[in-house]
């Protein structure tokens, strides 16, 4: 017929046969009720699909021809054509479709078992005749209809459960809608269907899920609960704007919780204790960041913006942290191992990184860390030296110059000492005391104006001994002698030498304690008119001798007394004295 120019009749004739067959098709699907209905609507749908085919391939050449030069739809898709329009989007099939597809999905949804083959047949057939078709005839009354169970279900959950328990649900459910388009949808409905459930699920209720009372993100992170932080922040990661809550939620109490604790007297009357509070804080969410919140970045950079915003409100957080490394430095960190000391001294920058007057920390710091130097009461040289080298690293080198300074005179003091004591052996001489001299830079050292102070007699002496060694092979230097930085030992005999103690006190206390060696009483003003210690420094020493240490003991009077444990001091063993060098140019 295509060669005796009858293609359009042939063409023409096809069609009305397919119409008129599926007419008939129609009808008999449409009689057909429930599950039935979709069991026929298949049946049918594969014998018109194989029929089709069969027709396609007897009139091969008019689809080569005819339909080619014609422009008309070749005859396998008329035949798709024609079902779609006169079955699939006959009314009253089309709406008991969508009805019982839906209530398929809605009775899965509830826990029941249905035929998920039938169901995929049935999305395949709308696929076979085309996207759109699947997208308009099915797949947009199936995200709405999941719009409208999702908001009602969460509406109810977060009505009668906690948080955690809501958000098991919905992760439980977002992995069900994900099972589903697998099983009988089509790939491209995934991403559609999970933006409809974590909207209803999550957007709509991620508020509420926070701030929910004893479960929401605040509680969770008290508890340590990281197993459901964790499931909260992959939850809220899917959202807009879902981890930027999180943030700010955690932000608020971070801060709120860090300012009850910088303006809470009783919490900052122990600075060492203040500071470890500090860390044990930080160290919690620092926690919870790295276990339940992936090691986000951006929770971290809010744990440390709140942490510097409160810290910064108490203005003694840079002596406190001072006091603190002062403190591990002297003894807490005194049988740690390395690892032990290298963490605790990062946990302490961590909380130096907050401070905004890095200028009042190194002023503190200097001064803790001359003690240490001076006294020798340092837990190791190579702990001091790495805490220098962090602080270095995040300050620079103007920052330490000073404090690397400190350390170089302590070494070349103790080289000092040994030329100093093998001189006294080469010319036979041996002091009424075992001295020891720090000589200190003049600048580089948190010293004072040099303060007068009467030395015993054989200390001056030693002294000057060391004064005229020490000049005699540096020409052009002075010597001012820091009595108010220096130690000294003692032995005390008590009970005709049956008790015996040692001692340590600061020089303006051994110069004191010598006194009572030869009188059995002293007034302040004698003390005071003996040794002309500086009135602060000497009501200061006296007050730390009599009264014991918490405000015990008895109340320094007027008159002081030969008794107790300074009963009978007879030698000095060893005092340490700070000394400043001051170069000059010749």
């Amino acid at each position: 017929m295509v060669l005796h120019k009858f293609g359009d009749k042939l063409y023409n004739g096809v069609a009305g046969a397919l119409r008129s067959h599926l007419a008939g098709v129609a009808a008999r699907i449409e009689a057909a009720q429930g599950l039935p209905f979709l069991k026929e609507l298949k049946s049918c749908w594969d014998d018109h699909n194989k029929s089709t085919q069969m027709i396609r391939d007897i009139l091969m050449y008019m689809d080569r021809t005819y339909v080619t030069q014609q422009h008309k739809a070749p005859v396998f898709q008329l035949g798709l054509d024609l079902w779609r329009e006169q079955v699939v989007r006959q009314p009253q099939i089309h709406q008991r479709l969508l009805a019982i597809l839906g209530d398929m999905v809605s009775r899965e949804r509830a826990g029941e078992i249905v035929d998920r083959a039938l169901l995929r047949a049935t999305t395949q057939m709308l696929m076979d005749l085309g996207k759109p078709t699947y997208e308009e005839d099915f797949e947009r009354h199936f995200l709405a209809t999941a719009a409208d169970f999702y908001a009602k279900e969460a509406q109810e959950v977060i009505a009668s459960s906690n948080a955690p328990e809501y958000m098991l649900k919905a992760e439980r459910r977002l992995a069900e809608e994900v099972e589903r388009v697998k099983n009988y949808l089509d790939e491209s409905t995934e991403p559609k269907i999970t933006h409809v459930a974590e909207h209803e699920l999550i957007t709509v209720q991620m508020k509420a899920l926070v701030e929910m009372e004893g479960s929401g993100l605040v509680p969770l992170l008290m508890d340590d609960k990281y197993e459901d932080l964790g499931r909260m922040y992959s939850l809220f990661k899917r959202v807009d704007d879902g981890l930027a809550l999180l943030r700010s939620v955690m932000g608020s109490h971070i801060k709120e919780e860090g300012r009850a604790l910088v303006n809470d007297p009783e919490k900052t009357k122990d600075p060492v204790e203040y500071v470890s509070v500090l860390l044990g804080m930080r160290d919690k969410y620092e926690a919870s960041i790295s276990r339940a919140f992936a090691d986000d970045k951006s929770f971290r950079n809010t744990l440390n913006q709140s942490f510097e915003a409160f810290i910064n409100q108490q203005q003694r957080s840079p002596e406190f942290i001072s006091l603190f490394i002062d403190d591990r430095l002297r003894k807490g960190l005194k049988g740690a191992s390395e690892g032990e000391v290298e963490a605790t001294l990062d946990k302490v920058m961590a909380l130096f990184r907050y401070l905004q007057e890095k200028d009042v920390f190194e002023k503190y710091y200097k001064q803790h860390l001359a003690k240490r130097l001076l006294s020798g009461r340092t837990v190791s040289d190579d702990a001091e030296r790495n805490m220098l080298v962090k602080l270095k690293t995040e300050c620079g080198y103007q920052f330490t110059s000073k404090l690397e300074s400190m350390f170089t005179d302590i070494k070349t003091s103790r080289d000092t000492m040994g030329d100093f004591k093998a001189r006294l052996a080469e010319q036979g001489e041996e002091l009424p005391l075992d001295l020891s001299v720090q000589v200190l830079t003049t600048g580089s050292w948190p010293t004072q104006a040099a303060s007068k102070c009467v030395l015993p007699a054989q200390l001056e002496g030693a002294c000057e001994t060391f004064r005229q060694f020490y000049l005699g092979a540096h020409s052009g230097r002075r010597l001012s002698w820091q009595t108010n930085m220096g130690t000294a030992d003692l032995k005390a005999n008590f009970n005709n030498g049956k008790a015996k103690h040692e001692i340590t006190v600061s020089t303006y206390q051994m110069v004191v304690l010598l006194l009572f060696n030869e009188a059995e009483q002293l007034s302040y003003r004698e003390i005071a008119e003996a040794t002309e210690i500086p009135a602060q420094e000497l009501k200061r020493s006296l007050q730390s001798l009599a009264c014991a240490k918490g405000g015990g003991g008895t109340r320094v009077s007027r008159r002081t007394t030969r008794s107790g444990l300074f009963a009978a001091l007879l030698v000095v063993l060893r005092a340490a004295y700070a000394a400043t060098a001051n170069c000059k140019h010749i």
